[in-house]
């Protein structure tokens, strides 16, 4: 079997999504997380304009979610910049990160796109998602998947999520997927189409930590 078809990978349907942010607290249950270190974190995005028509103003406006984790890319340049090795990525597509090898240097941090490594001021180490490949490893879910009572969030192989969900996007504010293949799904919020630079932005950015600084 090919790397390919091992690599495990979320899917998301922002449409489905409501933003209650069950995904974002169970993962930082399950990992004892402080509120700066969250390794998922729900975007909130928003955009539109009210116009007038006539004697009275319509509105144009628009709200999406995006849950985003650590996306365990196909190519990981967190783990090609780590100058100590300590970022590896299992045969399962699993990215994760050797806290005895970490010298918590933070390149990784720099280096991510989405910002998924996040630096633990306790441990003095990087830490991110890392699948809860513990629970996957026996034969369970991620936390984030469980606790999702919309069911937006999915995991699987990437062959497999891709066969089930044909529609697929990186929406604003979300980097250029050829920058890392990430192996993550999305399908996007109708309004999603209408998002960008210019036309939206991130209601909650201070939370969730964008842009990266």
């Amino acid at each position: 079997m090919t790397l390919k078809k091992q690599q495990l990978a979320f899917h998301f349907d922002s449409g489905a999504c409501s933003g209650c942010k069950a995904c974002q607290m169970a993962c930082r249950d399950r990992h004892d997380l402080d509120r700066n270190g969250l390794w998922r974190r729900v975007y909130e995005v928003t955009g539109g304009e009210w116009r007038p028509s006539g004697t009275v103003w319509v509105p144009e406006v628009f709200a999406y979610n995006l849950s985003i984790a650590c996306n365990h890319c196909l190519e990981p340049v967190c783990r090609d910049v780590c100058p100590a090795a300590a970022i590896r990525k299992r045969r399962d597509g699993i990215v994760w990160i050797d806290a005895d090898r970490c010298l918590g240097c933070r390149y990784c941090e720099w280096a991510c796109p989405y910002g998924a490594p996040r630096f633990d001021e306790r441990a003095g180490v990087m830490t991110k998602c890392h699948f809860c490949m513990d629970a996957v490893d026996r034969g369970g879910k991620p936390a984030c998947v469980e606790a999702c009572p919309m069911r937006a969030l999915d995991f699987g192989t990437l062959e497999d999520l891709k066969a089930r969900h044909s529609e697929a996007a990186q929406p604003f504010p979300l980097p250029d997927p050829d920058l890392t293949k990430p192996a993550l799904l999305i399908t996007p919020h109708r309004d999603a189409k209408r998002a960008g630079p210019r036309t939206a932005s991130v209601a909650n950015a201070e939370e969730v930590g964008y842009p990266r600084k």
